[in-house]
């Protein structure tokens, strides 16, 4: 049996999630017993065509050639996977979806007319069929590496559905929120991080995005009591998954 081939793609993205790969260390020596990391720039300029086994997606689609690239690579990939904040929401570069990026553009640009971009960055699953999604600023990388476990024996990933909180009891953390009053977005964010920030005395600020049913409402006036003005929470929400956050928030 043919040994499964592994790309690794980045777009526009800071590289935190490829690197938590490289982070693995002991382990992805494993995986590449395993798999045949085939392209992955942050680690070697080797470039091997497709098509490929899996390919994980860093990084959000922000000017017209991304979408061309990203559809591309979706046409080569059996599985694709999409890994952090940027690929799976837009990232913290979608506040330009908010604004007029063409203004911007003219402030930051001598020339601007050089510049190509579209008006918003996106995830790539507004584009291509995604097949799996790892959320997070940046992922965790027991997610990742129980991810490319499934998919190298043939069963579903296991991705939680749970929240930060739930994962605060599971850890038996004290809540941050309740007992002391610190400003925490565990009620309405997804699981995934094994709630490190309230593990270590801090609120959780939503990197991992919103849960699946996230009542945002019910926690504003929560924040409020602890502390924050109209204008922090909107900092708190315009982050790394500014525009999930905000659709979520609108709906309601």
């Amino acid at each position: 049996m043919d040994t499964p081939s592994l790309a690794v793609w980045k777009f526009a993205s800071c590289d935190g999630c490829q690197l938590t790969l490289l982070d693995c260390e002991d382990e992805l020596l494993t995986i590449a017993h395993q798999m045949r990391i085939v392209t992955f720039l942050e680690a070697s300029s080797t470039v091997i065509g497709g098509p490929y086994d899996v390919s994980l997606v860093e990084g959000s689609i922000t000017t017209p050639a991304d979408i061309q690239r990203i559809t591309e690579i979706r046409e080569q990939s059996k599985t694709l996977v999409t890994i952090g904040a940027c690929a799976t929401a837009g990232g913290v570069q979608a506040l330009r979806n908010l604004a007029d990026v063409d203004e911007f553009a003219s402030v930051v640009y001598a020339k601007p007319e050089y510049i190509e971009t579209l008006a918003t960055s996106t995830p790539a699953a507004a584009h291509v069929k995604v097949d799996y999604q790892l959320q997070g600023c940046p992922i965790d990388r027991g997610q990742l590496l129980d991810t490319l476990a499934a998919l190298l024996i043939g069963r579903k990933p296991r991705i939680p559905a749970k929240t930060v909180c739930t994962e605060c009891k599971l850890r038996g953390v004290t809540c941050v929120l309740v007992a002391e009053s610190i400003p925490c977005l565990g009620p309405v964010t997804h699981a995934g991080c094994g709630a490190l920030c309230p593990s270590c005395h801090r609120g959780c600020y939503g990197c991992f995005g919103p849960a699946a049913a996230p009542n945002t409402a019910a926690l504003l006036p929560v924040l409020h009591r602890d502390g924050l003005s109209d204008g922090d929470v909107e900092r708190v929400y315009s982050t790394f998954n500014v525009t999930r956050f905000a659709a979520e928030r609108n709906d309601r």
